[in-house]
């Protein structure tokens, strides 16, 4: 079985992820092959939160060129966890958001 951490690579920090914080919506990159109640389970273990809501993407990875050649980036897969409204924040974004 997996564990949290095998689940959520890393938190994402980007302008959109920091409008969220407000409404309590964090964004996660996470495993390809994540569910929705895989990513739940994990961000309550890990961070001590109740979650409200999982919304997930899929991200297929950019066409780059080297010369002829052409490749893709990694496709990534993006969480937005929602925390119930009694819910304390995720202290990894609390500093940020201020």
């Amino acid at each position: 079985m997996k564990s949290g951490y095998d689940i959520i690579i890393a938190p994402i920090m980007s302008e959109k992820s920091y409008d969220h914080i407000a409404h309590k919506t964090y964004t996660f990159e996470v495993a390809k092959g994540a569910n929705k109640v895989e990513i739940r389970k994990a961000v309550e273990e890990i961070f001590g939160v109740k979650v409200k809501a999982v919304r997930t993407v899929n991200k297929l990875g950019k066409m780059k060129r080297q010369g002829r050649f052409e490749g893709r980036r990694p496709s990534t897969k993006k969480a937005y966890v929602q925390l119930t409204a009694d819910s304390k924040g995720i202290e990894l974004f609390d500093g940020i958001a201020q």
